[in-house]
């Protein structure tokens, strides 16, 4: 006998944009029924941190985004571990997979990315892993232990944000790794050319081999004839023994549920700037959603977790009929990688013409700020990014940064480099109440995926 349930709120996903959605919810509705679903079966955790569950073994209590009691706390029924086996959106309809129905009023769909696997021969092999969940860390960890005391050799295909950060995971466990990029850089869609290569540079100090403008073409099976995996096959034909494989060539949208309801989707769900979809009473957000970018000026999609969080508050708000406006988010990185902190934002490789680059480099210390018109477009900072966060917010804020461009990236910048009318409403603070820039800075509030 199967059950039906009808709540004024359905969310489908548990991550940053979907608890998001929920404490904006219950910022103005505290007695609409909401019920969130996540096929994961783990309270809400944060996705970044899933490295350091495998490098250090992080107990989940370590990992929560949330702390315990907080679905009991803002009144929200969790189902962890169900899958959506069918949404209707003329009927308001979810059916999940224990055979409960559910009626809804207004749906968030928040349900992120999956890892994209190559198409080789081999990949199915035991050995083999992707790394996006805490299930895959688990998974990882278990299989290791299986080989007791022996140097366990591991490859990473994919030199991105999820490859390097396995990467650093797997050194931290005394594993030799050998990464395998297929471009001519490793993080090339979030660093420029010189901040790639001191990364580069410095992995290689951690002893790890890397690899770029090939790719695998093959992953290999042991002599013995089961499905153990021996090694992997470059495209140039040369052969890396390993017992391990990370695949980490990124994600793509999980957009199947929006596609099956006839919304609108190009690479993710297209929303406007309410977080609604073209179906007006559902809503999207975080990594399966393309949303405004400020600095593009058009929507994309853009995984990363503070996009995905905002996301999902201002869907929320307009889920429970309060009017918000979505401001836009852009790519925004920080990171910190065998003691090497990053950090980068909007446009970030070689722009077209019309574009001005003011950089800065010293050893491993790295500051680059891109412009047009006198506004930033984007920002890579390596090394010292104590001063990232007044430079992201001058961007965000679309504040004319020409009367002072060149400070940006001085060794000195700091808020006393800017215009007083600038550095004051950057800290709420009255005029009246400090003659001089105080030295605090607004944090940078960053991520590196979220649903």
């Amino acid at each position: 006998m199967t059950e039906t349930k009808k709540v004024k709120y359905l969310i489908i996903g548990n991550s940053a944009g979907g608890i998001g959605a929920t404490e904006a919810i219950r910022e103005v509705d505290k007695a609409g029924a909401i019920t969130m679903v996540s096929d994961e079966p783990y309270p809400t955790y944060s996705r970044p941190l899933i490295s350091e569950y495998l490098s250090e073994g992080h107990p989940l209590d370590r990992m929560r985004f949330r702390p315990a009691g907080f679905y009991e706390n803002h009144n929200i029924r969790i189902k962890l571990g169900s899958k959506v086996e069918r949404l209707d959106a003329e009927t308001h309809t979810v059916r999940l997979d224990d055979g409960e129905t559910i009626i809804w009023d207004r749906l968030l769909l928040a349900t992120g990315g999956s890892p994209i696997t190559p198409r080789v021969n081999g990949i199915n092999l035991r050995g083999v892993f992707t790394f996006t969940t805490l299930d895959d860390a688990k998974a990882i960890e278990k299989y290791l232990k299986q080989f007791r005391n022996k140097r366990v050799k591991a490859v990473v295909i994919g030199g991105g944000l999820i490859g390097v950060s396995v990467t650093e995971a797997l050194v931290k466990r005394g594993l030799p790794v050998t990464l395998v990029e297929m471009k001519e850089r490793i993080l090339n869609t979030i660093l420029d050319e010189d901040a790639s290569v001191i990364v580069e540079e410095k992995l290689a100090q951690f002893g790890v081999k890397v690899i770029t403008g090939h790719s695998v073409a093959e992953v290999n099976g042991d002599t013995a004839g089961d499905d153990h995996l021996d090694s992997v096959t470059l495209d140039n034909g040369k052969r890396i023994r390993c017992e391990l494989v990370i695949v980490a060539i990124g994600v793509s949208p999980r957009t199947g549920l929006a596609v099956d309801a006839g919304l609108k989707v190009n690479r993710g769900a297209v929303v406007d700037r309410r977080m609604a979809t073209s179906c007006p009473d559902i809503f999207a957000c975080g990594d399966m959603a393309e949303a405004y970018d400020f600095i593009l000026g058009e929507n994309r999609t853009t995984p990363v977790w503070p996009n995905a969080y905002l996301g999902g508050r201002i869907a929320g708000f307009n889920m429970a009929d309060v009017p918000a406006e979505y401001p836009g988010g852009t790519s925004l990185n920080s990171l910190k990688y065998f003691g090497l902190a990053v950090v980068s934002a909007g446009i970030v490789t070689q722009p077209h013409n019309g574009y001005e680059i003011l950089y800065e480099r010293r050893d491993t210390v790295y500051r680059k700020v891109i412009l047009k018109d006198g506004f930033l477009m984007g920002l890579v900072f390596v090394g010292d990014i104590e001063k990232s966060g007044i430079v992201f917010n001058l961007m965000k804020d679309r504040v004319n940064v020409d009367g002072f461009k060149s400070a940006l990236v001085a060794d000195d910048f700091g808020l006393i480099s800017l215009p007083e009318e600038i550095w004051q409403p950057l800290l709420k603070i009255p005029p009246t109440l400090t003659t001089s820039p105080p030295t605090p800075m607004k944090k940078l509030e960053t991520g590196i995926s979220g649903e």
